[in-house]
């Protein structure tokens, strides 16, 4: 069955965010247009596409391959992020009025169920593109009343990448990282709702600084 070329897109978009593809794996286009019934070609400008955001690597001699996943990497994206989140954050908080607030609390709700549900189950696999989708929805909300397209862009690409990164290096995706991550996400939206700048940007660094690690040469 052949497959809308904007659904391809979208489809390994995910995939790629969700660790579906092994980092460095190398990836056919050949293979991949029997999957999506569409031509190598179609897949070839995908994946360039997809190239140019960092989520893959393109190189003459060796063609198509996922991002590496390393530290060094991921310290770099998170550190980014951060800036990106905590400066989109707080112009919404000056910015934003009670249709803003009211799509925070609500991209919340969701992601608070879908993480309880994933602790209550100990399971993640069956999950992954949900939370990773809701996990989104709730920052890209946060930052959505900025004023600022540039900033709400970069920080879609980022945080792509961040995503990435991260379900490709974090092994430990366990009972207690969603009660965690549940709580810090509590606080990021009381914070915001709260129009405490100075709490907000305390609350997405707490939830955000596990990702940085030292690396040791």
């Amino acid at each position: 069955m052949r497959v809308e070329t904007p659904d391809i897109y979208l489809d390994l978009q995910q995939k790629l965010v969700d660790a579906a593809f092994t980092a460095g794996e190398k990836i056919k286009p050949a293979e991949l247009q029997g999957v999506y019934g569409c031509s190598a070609n179609t897949i070839r400008e995908i994946l360039l596409r997809l190239s140019n955001i960092g989520l893959v690597t393109f190189e003459a001699q060796r063609g198509f391959r996922v991002a590496e996943a390393n530290q060094n990497t991921c310290n770099d994206i998170t550190r980014f992020r951060i800036m990106l989140e905590q400066e989109g954050a707080a112009a919404s908080m000056r910015l934003g009025g009670l249709q803003w607030e009211s799509d925070l609390a609500a991209s919340h709700h969701k992601l608070v169920h879908i993480e309880r549900e994933i602790a209550r189950e100990g399971e993640l696999q069956a999950y992954i593109t949900l939370w990773s989708n809701a996990e989104r929805d709730f920052h890209q909300t946060l930052i959505s009343a900025c004023g600022s397209d540039v900033l709400r862009e970069t920080y879609q690409r980022i945080y792509l990448r961040f995503r990435q990164q991260m379900v490709s290096l974090e092994r430990q995706f366990v009972r207690s990282y969603f009660e965690t991550v549940t709580n810090e996400h509590g606080r990021i939206l009381e914070a915001a709702l709260s129009r405490d700048e100075a709490a907000c940007r305390l609350a997405i660094y707490d939830h955000l600084k596990r990702n940085i690690r030292e690396v040791r040469e």
